[in-house]
């Protein structure tokens, strides 16, 4: 057996956009965990991530990394459409795992999936929205009832991604070209963090209405939504998102609003403030922020691999996430 001490042998498995924050997470846990390989069909841009983080070997293929190179773990970051095959390959080879969300590209896929692969391997879903340091520190302040019992919710993700800037672009395809081509977009995508961020907030969510529209004709799937929801305790929650608001900047910013019964918590640009009985005020660096949210959830995992206890966002917990997701498509009428 291998001696516990020894920090984790991690296989990265994609090299897209993506994996530069997920390996600048591992960097951080210097000592924990090392990515000693990454897989990729790619070859150039794995050859490039490896020189950029220091990693020792590059394969064309995941199963040729998890056949020729011994790992503990492996941190799956290539296209949805290959989570599946990789995770059962991984599980094969009895590796814990980490897989970008989502964990199939459809809830019944990943059901199946998870049920499979639970007695070969230890499974996470990279869910990082939930890590953010604003988010983590909003739970702690409903954790100790600052603004008691939510009666009322609303999140807002507006900007103005796919309105042309002044050079003719879609700032947001310019990000991540991929989402034009996805039949299913903004939910699947993006949604998917919040849907999950407000069910780790608030408590598991019951679908009440959903509207999802599509306008921007570079994009194939949606780009607008309305999804609202309702608490165990009956409280309303009204998600609204669209990718081409004028007025709105093209960088993703959430906003967020829960009314208590003795005080109310905004999350607005940069800033978390709470109001009533316990007032409060956090400042944040957002772009640290979100670079931080990567080190956060791969940190949950190695704490997890090691010490046996459950993740956060295990596929039980996921799969209600995606529950919502499918649901919103069904009745959302797009």
């Amino acid at each position: 057996m291998r001696d516990a001490t020894l920090p984790l042998r991690v296989g990265l498995v994609g090299a897209g956009w993506v994996t530069a924050h997920h390996l600048a997470g591992w960097r951080s846990l210097q000592g924990r965990a090392t990515v000693v390989a990454i897989a990729d069909p790619n070859q150039a841009n794995a050859r490039a991530r490896a020189r950029e983080f220091g990693i020792a070997q590059v394969f064309a293929s995941a199963q040729q990394m998890f056949e020729q190179t011994p790992l503990d773990a492996v941190d799956v970051a290539a296209p949805r459409e290959f989570h599946a095959a990789i995770v059962r390959e991984a599980a094969r080879h009895g590796l814990a795992v980490l897989c970008q969300k989502p964990l199939a590209p459809t809830l019944p896929e990943a059901r199946v999936l998870a049920e499979e692969v639970a007695p070969q391997c230890r499974l996470m879903v990279h869910e990082n929205w939930r890590f953010r340091p604003y988010y983590r520190d909003l739970a702690r302040w409903l954790a100790d009832g600052r603004i008691g019992d939510v009666l009322q919710a609303s999140m807002t993700l507006l900007t103005s991604g796919l309105l042309p800037d002044e050079a003719g672009r879609l700032p947001a395809l310019e990000r991540q070209p991929f989402i034009a081509g996805l039949e299913r977009a903004l939910v699947t995508e993006i949604l998917i963090h919040h849907i999950d961020t407000l069910r780790f907030l608030l408590g598991e969510l019951t679908l009440v209405h959903a509207r999802l529209g599509r306008a921007s004709p570079a994009m194939r799937g949606e780009d607008r939504a309305f999804l609202s929801f309702e608490t165990a305790s009956l409280a309303p929650v009204a998600l609204l998102a669209n990718l081409a608001v004028h007025g709105r900047m093209p960088v993703q910013a959430d906003r967020l609003t829960l009314v208590g019964t003795t005080g109310t918590i905004e999350l607005e640009g940069d800033t978390l403030r709470c109001f009533g009985a316990q007032p409060a005020e956090l400042p944040y660096d957002m772009p640290a922020c979100y670079l931080a949210s990567y080190a956060a959830t791969i940190s949950h995992f190695v704490d997890g691999v090691r010490s046996g206890r459950a993740f956060e966002t295990e596929p039980a917990d996921n799969l209600r996430t995606l529950a919502l997701v499918e649901e919103a498509y069904q009745r959302g009428g797009c």
